[in-house]
């Protein structure tokens, strides 16, 4: 009987051999396979001779093995790629408030939101960038709408709801039916350990203590614990900490982080349809206080006012709806806020008079009036005055006033005295900051009128044109009221402590106050007080000529005073506040006031109206020393803030800050 040959590849096939001294394998390795030779096995060995004379690797050749390795290792890495992809996106969500990632997972890839990431914007540990998530373009259509009772009876209602009545399109639905986002003290930038407890609670602190008071009562944060703010806004909780660490020196590192977590949530509410109330008031806080973002902010704050339909609470107010009280303050704040920066800017405002603006006293007559809310709407009022005389006469620098203007002047003057009989004695002093309300108010008169004034001098033509006979009654009587105006509201804060204490805290606009009023009178010194050199080699004490109540020395005087007082206000503050700049701007004007720089005794300054946006030299001519020109304030045209009626504030205002200062340094 013949023996049966062993079931085994014939390559590896040489005879009987005892079970124990071969290694088991189903056929040549792969490194055999590919040279095509004999894979002889070695006892005790995992490699068969030829990989280990080699050095190499002993695969079995098994190809259906492989892909099922291969296939094992691809699903391990995709799986942990897939939580960790998950862990980033949730962190994302939470960073933008928006849902949890588990509400989308019911979602089809075609309405699930997008979260794009770059270099330029992705989050990092320490806040220092920012993420966008961008929301679907989708046209998808609704299931169900929740309607309001009275809608099958609104006739006639706006154009796009009727859009959406008939198309359901999620996409032209107005937010004000979404619920807002909630805000999770687990899931914010103070839990995740960007800014620690210990120095957030210690920022708010200083908040509290030093503006919360300041802006009508602490309106714009109606809450007195670090908590509860975090509770209702992450973007409001970040806002206060950005605030107070710009108000608080050597807090650099603590300011850059707080702003940056701020301008990446301010980023991804430009665009989200999610807001609630806190949000936009942290939008405006920070517009009041952030002189780079400023105008951007204020903008920002309107519209997603708008979107949410604020400007509708007055209405509803007075239908007996006693909750929509606190959305009519806000809108009154988002009214100041706007209109402030509109005029800073020399810009048509967004807000116009609305039925709400017209009515404040109906506000007003309420029992429930409270102080912040007096302060509040006399900036209400005063701000429609000034918004009237911006309509009436433009921003133009070139365009003069003509004398048939003048009429409406002595209207916008006589209103300004109104104002201020009104409203300052209803503004009572308060215990946490004494006589600012009152004082504020006589302050904002004294610059209303300045600003209204130096309209006079818009668009003149040079001082050594212009003749006492040429410069008609009217002109002289408003450039003399704007002359003393900005002299008193230098004075008044010299004059009255609590304005002084306020300065640290109040917001940017009253610095520009400030700065502008010294600003004007050193300009008017420059070019005007050269009329009155003539025949004196030192600057004269004596009023200047053409009939304009002017006194250099007094103006001088009063300057170095203002210079000193903002420096000592600046000690209290970051290095980044707008303080120091303007510090540094007016020190520039008034070193050409130094012995050195004082002109000759039979030179003239010549004045070049505000046509161009080119730096125009001041030409002294003396027969003595010829023709010369300075470069005044380092390229700083000191024309264009006489006359005109914004400030120039986001072009050259008293020297522009670095751009380093902060990542988005732009109106």
């Amino acid at each position: 009987m013949s023996q049966k040959r062993p079931n085994d590849d014939s390559e590896h096939s040489s005879g009987p051999q005892p079970q124990a001294s071969r290694t088991a394998r189903a056929r040549a390795c792969a490194e055999c396979k590919r040279h095509k030779i004999k894979c002889e096995p070695v006892t005790g060995e995992q490699k068969c001779s030829k990989c280990l004379r080699g050095g190499l690797e002993c695969v079995p050749h098994n190809p259906i093995q492989r892909l099922q390795d291969e296939d094992a290792l691809w699903k391990a890495n995709a799986a942990t790629e897939m939580a960790e992809l998950r862990s980033a996106v949730q962190l994302l969500l939470r960073h933008n408030q928006l849902p949890d990632l588990s509400t989308m997972t019911h979602k089809s890839p075609a309405t699930a939101p997008t979260v794009v990431i770059s270099p330029v914007n992705a989050i990092s540990e320490n806040g220092t960038c920012t993420a966008m998530v961008v929301p679907p373009m989708d046209m998808t259509r609704e299931n169900s709408v929740d309607r309001d009772l009275d809608e099958e009876s609104d006739l006639v209602p706006a154009p796009m709801r009727s859009l959406y009545d008939l198309t359901r399109i999620r996409n032209l639905r107005s937010s004000i039916r979404w619920k807002p986002n909630t805000n999770s003290m687990d899931e914010d930038f103070i839990s995740q350990g960007i800014i620690s407890l210990l120095e957030a609670e210690d920022l708010f602190s200083r908040y509290l203590e030093n503006m919360h008071q300041l802006l009508w009562a602490g309106m714009l944060v109606p809450h007195n614990t670090l908590e509860a703010v975090r509770r209702h806004s992450t973007l409001l909780a970040a806002a206060v900490l950005t605030v107070a660490a710009l108000h608080t020196p050597g807090r650099d590192d603590a300011l850059q982080k707080c702003y940056n977590i701020f301008v990446s949530l301010a980023y991804s509410a430009c665009l989200s349809r999610l807001h609630n109330v806190n949000d936009v008031r942290a939008l405006c806080l920070a517009a009041f206080h952030l002189s780079n973002l400023s105008w951007k902010l204020s903008g920002l704050a309107v519209r997603n006012a708008v979107e949410m339909n604020i400007h509708q609470s007055f209405q509803k107010l007075m239908r007996g709806h006693a909750e929509q009280r606190e959305n009519v303050r806000l809108w009154y704040a988002l009214y100041v806020c706007e209109h402030q920066f509109s005029i800073a800017y020399g810009r048509p405002p967004l807000i116009h008079e609305d039925v709400a603006i017209k009515n404040i006293e109906h506000f007003l007559d309420s029992p429930l009036t409270t102080p912040g809310e007096i302060r509040l709407c006399a900036q209400v009022a005063l701000f429609k005055i000034l918004t009237e005389a911006y309509i009436t006469f433009g921003s133009d620098p070139e365009q003069p006033l003509t004398e048939a203007d003048f009429q409406q002047l002595r209207m916008f003057n006589f209103a300004i005295e109104q104002w201020r009989l009104s409203w300052q004695p209803r503004s009572a002093d308060s215990a946490a900051i004494g006589s600012y309300p009152s004082k504020g108010v006589v302050l904002y008169y004294h610059f209303a009128r300045f600003q209204l004034n130096s309209l006079a001098l818009r668009a003149l033509p040079p001082p050594s044109a212009v003749s006492s006979e040429s410069l008609s009654y009217d002109r002289r009587e408003a450039a003399n009221i704007a002359i003393s105006a900005a002299t008193s509201t230098l004075t008044l804060i010299f004059e009255e402590p609590d304005l002084r204490r306020a300065l640290t805290g109040v917001p940017i606009f009253t610095h520009t106050m400030v700065a502008f009023c010294a600003t004007f009178l050193l300009k008017m010194a420059r070019t005007w007080g050269g009329v009155a050199q003539a025949a004196s080699p030192e600057w004269t004490t004596e009023p200047v000529g053409l009939g304009l109540n002017f006194n250099i020395g007094q103006v001088l005087s009063l300057s170095r005073r203002s210079v000193n007082l903002l420096a000592r206000v600046a000690e209290s503050l970051n290095e980044k506040h707008l303080t120091r700049h303007i510090v540094h701007g007016i020190r520039e004007l008034l070193k050409h006031f130094d012995s050195s720089d004082r002109p000759a005794s039979t030179g003239t300054v010549t004045i070049y109206p505000p046509d161009t946006n080119e730096t125009r030299p001041l030409h002294s001519t003396n027969a003595m020393d010829g023709a010369s020109s300075v470069d005044f304030m380092n390229g700083y045209s000191m024309f264009d803030l006489i006359g005109s009626y914004g400030f120039g504030f986001d072009e050259s205002f008293l020297g522009q800050a670095a751009s380093s200062d902060f990542d988005l340094w732009s109106a």
